[in-house]
């Protein structure tokens, strides 16, 4: 059995690099950053885990920041200093089980997993996954083996298709738990 734990957050995104220029400080989720600054250059976490998103509503680049200083944007892997919605991921306590299909809507061939896989290739021998059922924890995807490249969250729940998830592809490389 899954326990969610929902402790304050904190993080702090400043439009200059360094920590510099206007800042705003943020403690949950916001679907529309875009009135609190333009761009964003530097983020402090000063608690919580979060996912930050390119465009409103969460979607777009996505990036997964922990407790830290990030002084410029290519510090959490961006692809330029535009943030526009973020979520605290919230800390769960027990086990994660995930369920990846090689085709939509639950079909083809199916893995379990319950711990880190840092080559998707390597382990089952295909990197494409058209829908998952996530029943316990909270995961990143990413688009090339070894936690590289693009990322996407998938918390429980049931994707039937990659782009529910927020990919334009099914290509997955590597899968990481979001963990305490």
């Amino acid at each position: 059995m899954t326990r969610v734990s929902y402790t304050m957050g904190k993080i702090i995104f400043y439009e200059d690099r360094n920590f510099q220029g206007r800042s705003y400080e943020c403690s949950g989720e916001c679907p529309d950053l875009h009135s609190h600054f333009s761009r964003c250059n530097s983020i402090r976490v000063d608690s919580g885990e979060w996912m930050v998103y390119e465009k409103p509503d969460f979607s777009g680049y996505q990036y997964f920041l922990r407790k830290g200083e990030y002084p410029d944007y290519q510090r959490w892997m961006g692809f330029n200093d535009c943030v526009r919605s973020c979520r605290m991921i919230p800390k769960l306590q027990g086990s994660h089980r995930l369920v990846v299909y090689e085709r939509p809507e639950f079909r083809g061939q199916t893995m379990d997993l319950s711990d880190d896989c840092p080559s998707l290739y390597e382990r089952f021998h295909f990197n494409d996954i058209h829908s998952c059922n996530v029943i316990d924890g909270h995961w990143i995807f990413f688009e090339h083996p070894h936690y590289r490249g693009r990322q996407y969250l998938v918390r429980p729940g049931k994707y039937r298709l990659f782009n529910e998830w927020g990919s334009l592809s099914p290509r997955v490389g590597s899968i990481k738990r979001i963990t305490l």
